[in-house]
């Protein structure tokens, strides 16, 4: 059974991103459809996302693509590393807001699974900041098996 909450630490260890490229920072809840996460990294100038020390606001979608490959690790068979997956498609995003540096504490990333099977999961994903006003949402595809 996977811990129903997770830090930093917890979530680098679940993951493929490593240092600053693994940009969440807790695990506030999660089930086998959803999960809830945090991000401290948004306001961190050495963000790897960020260019000329911006961090645009479509970089939510790889915040919420890496809320999807831990919820995958959440559901993986006990005993059984992880399904490798890549993001193969988003659609209907829509980003509410120019940037997300600019954004006052916490962001809120939340995922849900929509559908999928052992060969790719249909996501998705909101990202919220503390106040709750909507800053970026849309749909994902995940592509899962695909290495040989």
């Amino acid at each position: 059974m996977s811990p129903q909450t997770l830090n930093h630490a917890g979530i680098a260890a679940r993951v493929p991103h490593s240092g600053s490229m693994c940009l969440l920072h807790s695990v506030r809840a999660w089930s086998a459809t959803h999960i809830e996460c945090s991000a401290l990294s948004h306001r961190d100038p050495a963000n790897p996302l960020r260019v000329q020390g911006v961090l645009m606001a479509a970089n939510g979608i790889e915040y919420a693509a890496q809320a999807m490959a831990l919820h995958g690790s959440f559901n993986a068979a006990p005993g059984n590393a992880p399904t490798p997956g890549f993001l193969a498609s988003v659609r209907g995003v829509r980003l509410q807001v120019p940037r997300l540096d600019t954004v006052e504490g916490e962001l809120l990333i939340h995922t849900s699974k929509l559908a999928g099977d052992h060969q790719q999961a249909l996501y998705a994903f909101t990202l919220h900041d503390e106040s709750g006003t909507l800053l970026v949402d849309g749909r994902a595809t995940v592509i899962l098996n695909a290495l040989p």
